[in-house]
């Protein structure tokens, strides 16, 4: 059965869909069958990857006009699309009877087909994410190696204790990943700093270098591996995803 991780910041810019994508095609790279979910009405993950418009997306699925319904854009990578839609999904579940695990219930029916199943939540602290979170095992939190993104951690973490405390106690922190990473800046290396002393053993040991093939592949609608795999955006990336896989059979085992 998958294991679920949903990667999470209520702060935009930080790499998080970014990191979604590429630590979904890593793990394909390690012969791994992955699900990603675009839990975000931006839609930035389908559209990265080419997925176009679809009779069947996940906000249709929340609704219960659905089954969840995976589009494969790779072997062994699929994805559930969003649309522009699911920004109004939380007012209209407002009233429905266990609306925080309405998404936990439509896993139940693929997990069996896959090994990780990645969510790309949206930038709140909504209902879509407290979805993500009580069908999740883990929480990655990606994190921009700059001052402002330090905003915020104490919140993210006071949300994920009270998701595990009153919703799901499976519910654990997998890491802190930080990204757009420059060793030659200080303050880079400074937030590093920070984040390890908040966080501790929590942090990655890999972290996500500034490099432009990340930003160049949505463009091409491609995961950085298919698009360069030998840049230094594909080596982070396939790095983190044995250190994911590592901390993963440590909790299984």
């Amino acid at each position: 059965m998958a294991i679920v991780i949903s990667l999470l910041n209520h702060k935009g810019g930080v790499g998080k869909t970014t990191s979604t994508i590429n630590i979904g095609a890593g793990l394909v790279e390690l012969d791994k069958r992955v699900l990603l979910l675009d839990l975000d009405p931006q839609a930035n993950l389908s559209l990265s990857l080419g997925v176009g418009r679809q009779s069947t997306t996940l906000y249709e699925a929340l609704r219960g006009e659905a089954d969840l319904a995976p589009v494969t854009v790779r072997p062994g990578l699929d994805v559930v699309p969003s649309t522009l839609d699911l920004s109004g999904a939380e007012m209209e579940l407002i009233n429905e009877a266990g609306r925080e695990y309405i998404l936990r219930e439509l896993l139940e029916g693929v997990r069996d087909a896959y090994d990780f199943v990645i969510i790309d939540c949206p930038p709140s602290l909504g209902l879509l994410t407290l979805n993500a979170l009580t069908s999740s095992e883990y929480v990655l939190i990606p994190l921009q190696t700059e001052f402002l993104a330090l905003q915020g951690l104490a919140k993210i973490k006071q949300v994920i204790q009270k998701v595990k405390l009153r919703l799901n106690k499976k519910l654990d922190i997998l890491g802190v990943l930080p990204t757009m990473y420059d060793g030659r800046k200080v303050l880079n290396r400074d937030v590093v700093e920070t984040i390890q002393k908040y966080f501790g053993h929590l942090v990655f040991e890999t972290y996500i270098r500034d490099n432009v093939a990340l930003a160049e592949a949505p463009a091409q609608r491609q995961d950085i591996f298919a698009y360069n795999g030998t840049s230094s955006g594909a080596e982070d990336y396939l790095s983190l995803c044995k250190e994911i896989m590592e901390r993963t059979q440590v909790k299984a085992s």
